[in-house]
């Protein structure tokens, strides 16, 4: 079986590769949407590309390489570190000291792989090696970035990122100029726009929204998930899971679009898999991308974080207890919730709270990547066969994330795919959930709630 594919990597030591040409030398300030707690940590994503006989002769690792310092001439805050200052607020320091890169070679062919080409990878540490001393957020590389090539002739491009640079958007900015130097481009078809300010606080700051999303909320059960015992698996929603479980819901709630059908779906089978108390507080985040929120809309090349995390706040008892279409209203309603003025309110609640993290306690945050453009990035061998996060639960908090992955299965079907990570226990319960749901046989409240053991 493919998922317990197991092979060698040998890898040359990591080198730092540093633009191509001289680039100032300057501080530059984050927004205040960067800076904030939940974001200061680092984001994995992998790409798998075929052989393409249209490149033989040529090594995707020097390719890559080459196209990487000339990338950085564009892009040079990423060869710089991160520094802290007054009031916690981070900047660059634009020292030009290069990203960490690292060349590998696998025993593995593509197509040994199979079907695992979705998280959880096989052998995940070793397509990107962390490097010692390289996890921190301040004072290292913004990113590593490993290419390991296959047997067969394609190649592994895995990259990780300091999430307080960039969020999945400004990131595939970069990978996509990667690609476009790759190629053999002089300049990115995008030109990078870093004006972070455009994200700041005001002065004086005001918070005219609300923000339940950073309440302060105490852990008096013990529910945040362990992370001792974590299951990791991903699961595909295609039209016909996807048909099954807008079949739940009444008319008038039919044409609500996949992401919110599927967010409502799995924080509800989520949360019954983690057996709250009935009274308790749970909590949906959706991260909603707000490019486009803003008049005039934000730069094209801004590759800044310019998104929030609203939340649709319920007790678990009501979101067990309400046919599905009950959660679904909630989460359209903390989507609608974002617009330019909620933009402005949150930078502000930043300067004034703190840079508080978001709350993890009782929550599930879900990230639409389909829009990203992963799947676009050509580095000369054609679009990847997989691109996207490498893994979900990811986070400052690890266990609360899953990521919307788009994704072709086995039999060619289109889809998403969507990893989740839960304590062991809690996934056999959330798949067993999950097939009752998309099997039509959705018994609502009749079971009583177990007391969270946690």
């Amino acid at each position: 079986m493919a998922s317990s594919l197991l092979f060698t990597v040998r890898r040359r030591e990591p080198v730092l590769v540093a633009p191509a040409k001289p680039t100032p030398r300057e501080v530059k300030l984050l927004s205040e949407i960067d800076d904030q707690e939940g974001l200061r940590f680092q984001i994995p994503v992998i790409q798998f590309y075929r052989y393409d006989p249209s490149m033989a002769g040529k090594d995707p690792v020097e390719v890559i390489r080459k196209a990487l310092a000339k990338t950085l001439v564009f892009y040079y805050p990423f060869a710089g570190r991160l520094r802290e200052g007054a009031g916690r607020k981070l900047m660059v320091d634009c020292t030009g000291e290069g990203v960490l890169f690292i060349e590998a070679d696998a025993d593995v062919t593509l197509n040994q792989f199979g079907d695992a080409l979705q998280p959880p990878f096989p052998c995940w540490e070793e397509l990107l090696y962390d490097v010692p001393a390289s996890q921190g957020v301040l004072n290292t590389p913004l990113l590593v970035i490993q290419v390991t090539r296959l047997k067969c002739g394609g190649f592994i491009f895995a990259l990780r990122l300091n999430h307080t640079m960039s969020d999945a958007a400004g990131l595939v900015l970069f990978m996509s100029a990667l690609g476009e130097m790759a190629r053999g481009m002089h300049q990115p078809s995008i030109r990078p726009v870093w004006r972070r300010e455009l994200l700041n606080a005001r002065d004086p700051p005001r918070v005219t929204c609300t923000h339940r999303e950073y309440e302060q909320v105490p852990d008096t059960k013990g529910t945040i998930i362990p992370l001792d015992d974590m299951a990791h698996r991903s699961f595909f929603f295609g039209p016909k899971e996807v048909s099954a479980i807008r079949g739940l819901l009444p008319p008038h709630l039919r044409q609500c679009s996949n992401f919110e059908i599927l967010t409502a779906c799995l924080w509800r089978c989520r949360t019954i898999a983690l057996q709250p108390e009935s009274d308790e507080e749970v909590r949906i985040i959706c991260i909603v991308n707000a490019r486009a929120k803003f008049d005039p809309p934000l730069p094209s090349g801004y590759y800044g974080n310019a998104f929030a995390f609203p939340v649709a706040v319920t007790t678990a008892g009501k979101l067990f207890e309400n046919p599905l279409g009950y959660a679904l209203e909630l989460v359209r309603k903390a989507k609608a919730d974002v617009t330019q003025e909620y933009m402005h309110s949150l930078a502000d609640l930043m300067v004034t709270n703190g840079r508080p993290h978001f709350t993890v306690v009782r929550s599930y945050l879900v990230s639409d990547v389909t829009r990203a453009g992963f799947g676009e990035v050509d580095f000369g061998w054609g679009k990847p066969v997989y691109g996207g996060p490498a893994k979900g639960g990811v986070g400052a908090i690890p266990g609360v994330a899953s990521f919307y992955i788009p994704f072709k299965n086995a039999k060619g079907e289109e889809g998403l795919v969507i990893p989740v990570c839960l304590p062991s226990d809690a996934m056999e319960r959330f798949v067993k959930e999950l097939d009752n749901m998309l099997n039509n046989h959705v018994q609502l409240a009749k079971r009583g709630f177990i007391v969270s053991s946690l």
